[in-house]
């Protein structure tokens, strides 16, 4: 159980787990397992090794792009994908989950139009969006779910 002060925070590069003060999560810090920022501004892409850790075990909500290579939809909404981590983070964490290359996760969420937005707090869904949106948009939408 986390405290309070703290929050768990999984690390975007070897998805290991980071107890983080709470007047530190600005700051942002390195990964005391691998030493690698816990927080870069872009999106982690996510798969079958590191989507359970991001989704179950941190203490910040994640915001997951369900997205494929082949649609012209994701491809224009990803640049705005990526600013919009630059803004949520530390507070939200923000990942790409390719559909075509995990299609069991994509399946066991019933994402059936792509790009679809999804906002997960502790493995529980909290908000769902369907198609692209301009990084604004984007961020006022988490900000707006968060606080619900």
């Amino acid at each position: 159980m986390t405290s309070q002060l703290s929050k768990i925070v999984v690390c975007p590069s070897c998805a290991g787990l980071n107890r983080v003060p709470l007047d530190k999560l600005a700051s942002g810090g390195n990964c005391g397992k691998c030493h690698s920022p816990l927080f870069t501004g872009h999106p982690v892409p996510l798969t079958s090794a590191n989507f359970t850790a991001h989704m179950m075990k941190s203490d910040i909500p994640l915001l997951v792009d369900f997205w494929a290579g082949w649609c012209g939809p994701c491809l224009q909404m990803a640049p705005a994908f990526e600013a919009a981590a630059a803004k949520l983070e530390p507070y939200v964490r923000l990942g790409k989950l390719d559909t075509q290359a995990e299609q069991s996760i994509a399946g066991r969420y019933q994402i059936r139009s792509i790009p679809t937005l999804a906002l997960f707090s502790k493995g529980k869904e909290i908000a769902r969006q369907s198609g692209a949106m301009p990084a604004s948009a984007i961020v006022s939408w988490v900000q707006r779910a968060v606080k619900a």
